[in-house]
């Protein structure tokens, strides 16, 4: 999924870059509220774009001193402040330049350029509009999209999604406001669809914002999920009971668990009860070195406990291959 995010990410980077300038271009040439606050989103997903495709590469380094679990959450920092960016330049300069417009009516000259530039956008937007969708039918497996959105862990994806959604839409309502503008001679509508793309900019940026919130506050594994570890978990015939289990999100596609664990101590006991025989076999009991004997048997039971740790936790991670950190504390 991080792959195909980035993929996604940068596509839109790419051609939103290109629209800012054609649709800047078209508004200067037509006077045009609804152009301009085309332009102003183009330029608003391009800079969030970039954000986004900063945190893809940032959440990629590896773990250090510093870190020990790795950076994947900058990929949720910077996809908030792709969210403020959209809230700010997008919503709040496409309302102002709406309601200005509304107050003080521009002089229109649109053209067949306008709509030219239009098309354009809605055929740009509408590819990495597509591309996103096949990646999300590509990843999200047997989910429900909604399912998808609402669990996913890859906030650059959807990002790009909806970004590209509005997008599209907004050039639909842009091109229509332009239209009953020129067509009655009142720039009121160009505005009124001004605005209606910054209100649409601004239920974006909020939904983000609060998705990506979650994320950095590290929200646990979808209950299915957890469910699952879980129950794997417990049922390992070394384990008796399983305390505290928590899981973490801690990055796309990256998670973690800890659990205080009850092992069952005869299962290890049992293991070295062949060694234990042999030690004392024919033995003068009473000159058996009982000191020795018990040191050795702990460092067996220890060893085999640790040996059974580092197997449960291969068996978790190639069952769950998301799992990047297991904790399995001995209760």
């Amino acid at each position: 999924m991080a792959g195909g995010g980035k993929s996604a990410v940068l596509q839109a980077l790419i051609g939103n870059g290109i629209l800012t300038v054609i649709k800047f271009v078209a508004f200067v040439l037509s006077g045009s509220g609804a152009m301009m606050s085309e332009a102003v989103h183009s330029f608003a997903d391009t800079a969030n774009q970039a954000l986004l495709f900063i945190g893809v590469k940032r959440s990629a380094r590896p773990a250090d001193e510093t870190f020990a679990y790795g950076y994947g959450a900058d990929r949720f920092v910077f996809a908030l402040m792709s969210a403020m960016g959209i809230f700010i330049l997008g919503c709040g300069v496409t309302i102002y330049h709406g309601v200005h417009s509304l107050l003080h009516p521009p002089e229109l000259n649109v053209s067949w350029i306008t709509f030219v530039v239009l098309g354009i956008s809605l055929l740009v937007d509408g590819y990495v509009l597509t591309a996103a969708v096949k990646e999300v039918l590509r990843t999200k497996g047997d989910k429900s999209f909604v399912r998808f959105v609402k669990e996913s862990t890859d906030p650059t994806l959807i990002a790009v999604l909806f970004e590209d959604s509005v997008a599209s839409l907004g050039v639909i309502i842009a091109a229509v406001g332009i239209a009953i503008s020129q067509l009655t001679g009142n720039p009121m509508f160009d505005a009124i669809s001004s605005i209606l793309i910054g209100i649409m900019l601004g239920i974006l940026a909020v939904w983000l914002g609060l998705r990506n919130r979650a994320l950095i506050l590290g929200p646990s594994l979808p209950s299915d999920q957890k469910d699952a570890i879980y129950e794997m978990l417990l049922g390992q015939e070394s384990v008796l009971k399983v305390r505290e289990f928590k899981t973490r999100i801690l990055g796309a596609g990256r998670f973690r668990i800890a659990a205080e664990v009850d092992y069952d101590g005869p299962f290890f006991g049992k293991k070295h009860a062949a060694w234990l025989a042999s030690a004392i076999k024919d033995s003068d009991l009473d000159k058996v070195d009982w000191e020795s004997v018990a040191s050795e048997m702990g460092e067996k039971v220890i060893q085999s406990l640790a040996d059974e740790v580092d197997r449960i936790e291969a068996e978790m991670v190639k069952k769950f291959p998301k799992l990047r950190n297991i904790d399995l504390e001995a209760d």
